[in-house]
């Protein structure tokens, strides 16, 4: 089993700056690829960034400039830097892991408790 303990959410006024985190821990699994997704009142959960394990990464295209996600991965910790925030970009945030069993290296699918981000004035 594999836990994901996410920090740094809050409320931050338009073109302010937050920086979320989100740790993985457990034994018996490789940590692959991790990300970050949100979900607003009355939408769908969304990709905003996803990052390997050797250190790819994809945005939506909504966040193309402002976020920069990156990890640690001797500390299986996946961090999310967030600028010039928009109110569109309130959501509950969630990290995501994929997580390989070294027992029989079947893939897992693992999700955050969620933080809120709100961005007002």
């Amino acid at each position: 089993q594999v836990q994901l303990v996410e920090s740094g959410g809050g409320l931050v006024q338009p073109g302010g700056s937050l920086r979320l985190s989100c740790a993985a821990s457990g034994s018996g699994f490789s940590i692959n690829s991790m990300g970050w997704y949100r979900q607003a009142p009355g939408k769908q959960r969304e990709l905003v960034a996803g990052i390997t394990r050797g250190g790819s990464t994809d945005y939506a295209d909504s966040v193309k400039g402002r976020f920069t996600i990156s990890r640690d991965n001797a500390k299986n910790t996946v961090y999310l830097q967030m600028n010039s925030l928009k109110p569109e970009d309130t959501a509950v945030y969630y990290c995501n892991a994929q997580a390989i069993r070294y027992r029989d290296y079947i893939t897992y699918d693992y999700w955050g408790q969620g933080t809120q981000v709100t961005v007002s004035s």
